[in-house]
């Protein structure tokens, strides 16, 4: 969490404002198509089950398809013929697998932004800017540099040096 401590042109008393900010950076998550491998799948015929006349009875046009490494098993009897009923049931697998792909990662780049931003208490402050003392203090490390309007424009070599040589030391 980043603090800031200013004094606003509009305060009056002079009193110190501050104010709290937290920050993830978070990589791009590439949309993928989702690839079944063959031997993953097992797949199963039988007879479809209700209204269809002779062909339900005499023809085994429905599908099931077991995605082994998930467990998932799809169903497929709408169709008339047996290739039809694979396309859809391939279809039902692969979206319900694309399903299972976005809650994972959604739930990595939760468990990354939380990693990243903390829970936002006071206590995992890394970095406060203080404008009326000139001065930024790094908690993590805890280092202070002044001239913070030099440092705002962009001279941030000082910064990355510190934090460079504070991760070189050992543990």
């Amino acid at each position: 969490m980043h603090r800031v401590q200013r004094i606003p042109k509009t305060e009056k008393g002079g009193r110190i404002h501050t104010s709290t900010a937290s920050v993830a950076i978070l990589k791009e998550v590439p949309e993928k198509e989702v690839v079944i491998n063959p031997q993953d799948i097992k797949t199963d015929t039988f007879r479809s089950s209700g209204p269809g006349g002779q062909n339900v009875n005499k023809v085994e046009t429905a599908i099931r398809i077991t995605h082994l490494p998930s467990g998932i098993v799809v169903t497929s009897q709408t169709q008339r013929s047996q290739a039809q009923n694979r396309e859809r049931a391939m279809a039902i697998l692969r979206a319900k697998l694309a399903e299972i792909e976005r809650e994972k990662a959604l739930g990595q780049i939760t468990s990354e932004r939380k990693a990243q931003i903390g829970t936002g208490e006071r206590v995992e402050k890394i970095r406060t800017y203080n404008f009326p003392q000139d001065r930024i203090t790094d908690h993590r490390i805890g280092k202070s540099w002044q001239r913070i309007e030099k440092i705002m424009d962009g001279n941030l070599e000082p910064i990355i040096e510190a934090l460079t040589k504070n991760l070189k030391k050992p543990i």
